[in-house]
């Protein structure tokens, strides 16, 4: 993909409002979508996250009066619900070294001092008292990252923070699992009777935004 293929592909993204509840995602193209969640970048690499694919018509339609009846629940092919740790333990850090250790074949007593520094900070130190909302921050990457991909894949998403997090997790059973839901994405095909797919997008100039030092 081109620099103009790439930003074209930026410019036709929209939150979409209306799926075509008709279209499904095919099963190779979801597998790119699914490892776009699983390839997200997270501080320290931690991946405090569980992404839940809600296949379920009955737990979609719960899920949808639980959204404010946003029809993106229901009619969009795919839906996952991103859900984060309520806090990390020392455990999850041991457990996160030894996968380290694994993949890259470095003997874990060589990641000690990676293994205390993130003790030091996210169990023992100041962020443990805002663990929660640095988890948060964690999956917001995760669902830009599934977002851009869709988008190169000519895919519509709408992300959902318009619902209910308290009863997602009771829907979900979460609860008591040690994760909490912060958000959703719906993932599809626009229906051709969208209206804000034609809109033009409202974004302020970039010497707005952006500036260079």
């Amino acid at each position: 993909m081109n620099s103009t293929e790439l930003l074209s592909a930026l410019q036709w993204r929209y939150a979409t409002k209306k799926f075509d509840a008709s279209k499904k995602i095919g099963a190779e193209d979801w597998k790119i979508l699914e490892q776009s969640l699983v390839l997200s970048p997270s501080s320290y690499g931690l991946q405090p996250w569980k992404f839940i694919v809600v296949q379920n018509p009955e737990i979609r339609s719960q899920l949808k009066a639980a959204s404010w009846n946003q029809t993106q629940v229901t009619d969009a092919s795919h839906y996952v619900v991103l859900a984060t740790k309520e806090k990390i333990t020392e455990q999850d850090v041991s457990d996160f070294i030894q996968l380290n250790s694994d993949v890259r074949g470095v003997p874990a007593e060589k990641l000690k001092g990676y293994h205390d520094l993130i003790l030091a900070d996210l169990v023992n130190g100041p962020r443990s008292a805002i663990i929660e909302t640095w988890a948060q921050r964690q999956a917001y990457i995760a669902m830009g990252f599934i977002m851009e991909t869709a988008a190169m894949m000519k895919i519509d998403t709408c992300p959902l923070e318009g619902l209910d997090p308290s009863a997602y997790d009771a829907i979900l059973d979460l609860k008591g699992t040690g994760f909490k839901t912060v958000a959703a994405v719906a993932l599809g095909y626009r229906h051709g009777e969208d209206g804000y797919a034609h809109a033009k997008k409202v974004r302020y100039p970039t010497e707005k935004v952006v500036q260079y030092l």
